[in-house]
Formats: structure tokens, C-alpha cells, sequence
């Protein structure tokens, strides 16, 4: 059984997702004002200052611009109830998004590390860095690495891996601002102008190593890559000491944006009744959710035996078609439809268990047996009466 959806009701979860996005809004919005304003700067200051390392982190910071866009529309579109065409709901947008921001990252990157390699080709064309640069680039470092700490912040409150994807992308930010930083002053005060050049190369390295990290990390989810190890081990030990559970096994895990899904085959006892399963599969899936609140649908399949070492029963005829069979004969021993016959596949064989209304009927317990055995199907017959 699976995590029910209701599009049509309120449900916690829908209200969650609106919470993320709506938190997700408020931090990208202060990200994208910001860079806004950080890019202007910094390549005004890099054409003021000539540094060739600052107008590469102010092309950077404007791609942040547009990436910050995606992740409004993203996170817009993830937020989106679960719908007939999308029963797991919209998480997976994230992760595409994702996918977008690693591209423009790599490209950026790439066009800014063949610009400096041109310029180390040809020293004519090599920037003269002026003192100027160092304020914009320290402006840059403090900006960027104040954005980290509070996107990481609602990104780890709100479990969004889009988020704190956008919110290292400001660390890697930060960190490239003071290359750049090294860059210029190693040019001004040791007259190594090639070093601003180093400086954007460098920039441009981490821009594209970040790029491509986050490409792998959401093609891996994209193709179903289980949760941690370590995690999925805790939530396997986590379900087997749920009351009514024997084993578990196949416990399967795959990522959905900033949430998880599972699904997992549980063992019971092989004699317990239908509803009694459904019970059981009823407090799995709960108790999962309540635990691991990354696990927004749990499908939980109850096995009444160990299917990986048991044999298989699909061979075996229904219950139908066993009954057919049998009804007419045992109908001549004076059985009637207040008796009941309950049919156990287990471990590729067929037990019988015939429970008699009529007391009466117990003189003809083994003769029941006996006909019961006749089927080369039916493995074991056992015979209860009711005493008066």
C-alpha cells in the first residue's frame, strides 16, 4: 500500500510544500537583489580598475541572476499538488532545475578560462589591475559568503536540495571573490599582472567544477539512486522492530527533489487474517513518515513467507479454480456454504484449512482429507469443527 494523495483537500503535505516554496521565494528573491546589485558593481569596478579577474566574477555573479531565476520558477512549479499525470507530485522540476544551473555554471566557466588563456597567450592584452578592485572584491566576499550562511540556513529548515545546491554555489561564490582578491593585490603590490589572469582561471575552474557537481548529483536521481546507505540501514532496522513484522526485505529508496521514496516488502505471519496485514502495512507506512520526514510515499508489500527463499506459488491454480473442483465433491459430503475454506499459498504449495459449521460433520473429517488430498495441488488439509 502507498502514501495516499488527495489533490482536491488541504493535506500537511501540500502544506509543506507551499511553506518551501514560499520560503524558497523569500531567500532567492534577497539572493537575486543582491546579485543585482553585486554584478553592476563588480563590473563597473573591473572595467574602472582593469582587472580582467573582477569582470570574470561580475559575468559570474550575473549568471547567479539567472540562476536564481530558475529556482523561482523552479521551485514554483514544484510546489504544484499531485495530480492524475503526476502522482508523485512535481519534485523532480527541482532536479532538473538543478540540472540547468550545473549547465550555465559549466558554460560561464568555460567561457571565462579560454578569455584568460587568450590574454596569457598575447601579455599585450593583460589587464593593470588598479587598487580600486581590492574594495570590490572584498565587497564581493562579504556579500556572497552573508548569502551562503542564510540560504544554507532555510535550505537544511526546509530540506530542499535545490536550495542548498544555490546556497554552496554562493560559498564557491565567495571563495572564487577571493581568488580574485589574491589576484589583484598580487598584481599591484608584486607587479605580477599575469596573476589576475591566474586569478580568473582559477575562478573559472571552480565555476565549472561546481557546475559539474551538480549536474552528476541530479542525473544520479534522475536515474533512481537510493538514499545513503547509511540511511536506508536505519530505516531498515527502523521497520523491523514494528510490532507484527517478521522480515523485511527488498527495501528499495529513491530520491524526489527534496523528498524520498520508498518502497519495501514486509514479512508477517502467514496465518493472519487480510485485515490484520492491511493493519500492519497501515503502521509501517505511517511510522516511516513520522520518522524519516524526507519519506513522502512509502509502498509497503506484505509477503506471507520470505519470497526470496520460498518457492513460487504463480504456477498454482486460484482459488477459484481449486474450488470448482473440489465444491461438487465435498458438497456430496454434506458440506454447505456456511462452511468456510481458507486456501494458504506458501513456499510453492497449497494448505487447506476447512472450518466445519455443523458439528456433525466432524465423523467426516478424514474422508474430507482424504478427497482434498487427491489434488496433486494441495499439499496439506486441516479440518476444524465447531463443538456445541
Amino acid at each position: 500500500m502507498s502514501h495516499p494523495h488527495h489533490p482536491l483537500h488541504t493535506t500537511p503535505e501540500d502544506r509543506q510544500d507551499s511553506n518551501r516554496y514560499h520560503e524558497t521565494r523569500k531567500v532567492t528573491l534577497v539572493g537575486a537583489f543582491v546579485n543585482i546589485f553585486l554584478s553592476l558593481a563588480q563590473l563597473t569596478g573591473g572595467v574602472i580598475a582593469q582587472s580582467q579577474a573582477l569582470i570574470a566574477d561580475g559575468v559570474h555573479t550575473l549568471s547567479d541572476l539567472a540562476s536564481d531565476i530558475v529556482v523561482l520558477v523552479a521551485a514554483k512549479l514544484a510546489s504544484k499538488d499531485a495530480d492524475e499525470d503526476h502522482p508523485y507530485g512535481h519534485g523532480r522540476i527541482e532536479t532538473v532545475a538543478t540540472i540547468i544551473l550545473g549547465l550555465m555554471l559549466s558554460s560561464v566557466g568555460i567561457g571565462i578560462a579560454l578569455d584568460a588563456f587568450g590574454r596569457l597567450a598575447h601579455p599585450e592584452l593583460l589587464l593593470n589591475p588598479k587598487p580600486l578592485g581590492l574594495f570590490f572584491a572584498l565587497l564581493a566576499i562579504v556579500s556572497k559568503e552573508s548569502l551562503f550562511h542564510y540560504t544554507k540556513r532555510t535550505a537544511r529548515r526546509i530540506n530542499s536540495p535545490m536550495l542548498l545546491a544555490n546556497a554552496w554555489h554562493h560559498r564557491s561564490d565567495a571563495i572564487s571573490s577571493l581568488v580574485v582578491l589574491i589576484g589583484i593585490a598580487g598584481a599591484i603590490f608584486l607587479h605580477i599582472h599575469w596573476l589576475d589572469a591566474i586569478a580568473a582561471i582559477i575562478v573559472a575552474g571552480m565555476i565549472v567544477f561546481m557546475g559539474l557537481q551538480m549536474i552528476k548529483d541530479s542525473v544520479m536521481e534522475l536515474v533512481d539512486t537510493a538514499l545513503d546507505p547509511d540511511r536506508v540501514k536505519e530505516i531498515h532496522q527502523f521497520i523491523e522492530h514494528i510490532d507484527g513484522v517478521k522480515n523485511v526485505h527488498m527495501l528499495r529508496t529513491r530520491k524526489m527533489g527534496g523528498n524520498a521514496l520508498a518502497d519495501v516488502h514486509v514479512q508477517v505471519d502467514s496465518h493472519i487474517s487480510v485485515s490484520e496485514g492491511h493493519h500492519i502495512a497501515e503502521r509501517v507506512m505511517n511510522n516511516l513518515t513520522t520518522q524519516f520526514p524526507e519519506l513522502q510515499d512509502v509502498t509497503v508489500h506484505i509477503d506471507p513467507e520470505d519470497d526470496e527463499c520460498a518457492s513460487p506459488c504463480e504456477h498454482l491454480p486460484s482459488r477459484k479454480e481449486v474450488l470448482e473442483h473440489l465444491c461438487p465433491q465435498l458438497n456430496k459430503l454434506g458440506l454447505t456454504e456456511d462452511d468456510t475454506i481458507t486456501l494458504h499459498y506458501l513456499d510453492g504449495k497449497i494448505s487447506l484449512s476447512i472450518h466445519l459449521a455443523d458439528h456433525a460433520l466432524a465423523d467426516k473429517a478424514e474422508s474430507i482429507k482424504a478427497l482434498c488430498n487427491e489434488n496433486e495441488d494441495i499439499h496439506s488439509v486441516a479440518v476444524y469443527t465447531k463443538h456445541a
